[in-house]
């Protein structure tokens, strides 16, 4: 009896100990959430009843994460994917917002939440080196451009453009995450771990001439504000879910980049395999993974 008091007394030390920690928000049973607010500079909501049902106020909350001890994790493997937000499925991506998303897209919500304080950026998806607000705003704006205008008189004088962000220049996202096999709950987990957004980049005559990342948020740090704003849905107006159910429950369509099965250079598919086999890479590692579940239970 004595013995059991005392392992008792550990555990509880244990764990007030890891919640002081700086574990993720998202475990934490006090998860944030709340109602959404206007993230788009310029949108005004309406100042009348804007349609014929008395709507409540959506106060919505991320449901925290079931903590995953080590000695029940059987197999893990890490995975990085990209959203094309082109592709249908995605839509939700690019939907010009209304009160219950912000007033913007998904970018201007993260945007808004960093600008505000309320998560941190990083130049790299190791979160190693965080990203002031305004390193961000110069990333994604770029710095204004000098040009030499010819007047009418023959002189020259120079003319300063300041350059605006266009939120459909952002058209994917890519994501690093674990799958972990919980032996606890008997089932393949998957868990988010970072997402970045990526931007297109154009030339001075509007074509196209790189992707390139513009930084990484910690995803459990941004559970819950995603909890706040609601997706799009295609075929109902009045059933939407949040942004964090959206990607809790993979409503999205995207493919294999990378991951860590038999790659311990850690290259991209794009280096060792190219147009439609690149393709055929991603599935084969989707398939593995749903193979190394199934074996899990054949004995």
């Amino acid at each position: 009896m004595l013995g059991f008091g005392l392992i008792l007394l550990v555990n509880q030390k244990s764990f007030a100990q890891s919640a002081t920690s700086g574990i993720p928000s998202a475990t934490d049973p006090s998860t944030p959430g709340g109602t959404a607010n206007i993230v788009k500079d310029g949108y005004a909501p309406s100042l009348r009843k804007d349609g014929a049902i008395d709507k409540e106020e959506h106060n919505n909350y991320a449901v925290p994460w079931q903590p995953i001890r080590e000695a029940d994790v059987l197999m893990k493997k890490r995975l990085w994917r990209e959203i094309d937000t082109r592709q249908k499925q995605n839509v939700a991506f690019r939907y010009p917002g209304d009160d219950e998303s912000g007033g913007g897209m998904y970018i201007e919500i993260l945007l808004d939440a960093i600008k505000n304080g309320k998560i941190t950026a990083f130049s790299d998806d190791r979160f190693t080196t965080p990203m002031k607000p305004e390193d961000v705003m110069s990333k994604i704006i770029g710095e204004p451009e000098t040009i030499e205008v010819e007047q009418a008189d023959g002189s020259i004088i120079q003319k300063i453009i300041n350059k605006s962000f266009d939120p459909d220049d952002i058209t994917k996202y890519r994501l690093k995450e674990d799958w972990i096999f919980d032996k606890n709950v008997g089932r393949m987990v998957v868990r988010i771990i970072g997402l970045a957004p990526y931007l297109d980049k154009k030339n001075t005559d509007g074509s196209f001439r790189a992707t390139v990342p513009l930084f990484w948020v910690f995803y459990p740090d941004i559970r819950g504000y995603n909890a706040r704003f609601e997706v799009y849905n295609p075929e109902n107006d009045v059933f939407r879910i949040t942004w964090d159910d959206f990607f809790e429950k993979r409503h999205f369509s995207s493919y294999v980049l990378k991951s860590t099965f038999d790659n311990p250079l850690q290259d991209d598919i794009k280096n060792y395999k190219s147009g439609i086999d690149a393709l055929l890479e991603s599935e084969a590692i989707r398939e593995k993974l749903f193979n190394k579940e199934h074996d899990m239970w054949v004995y």
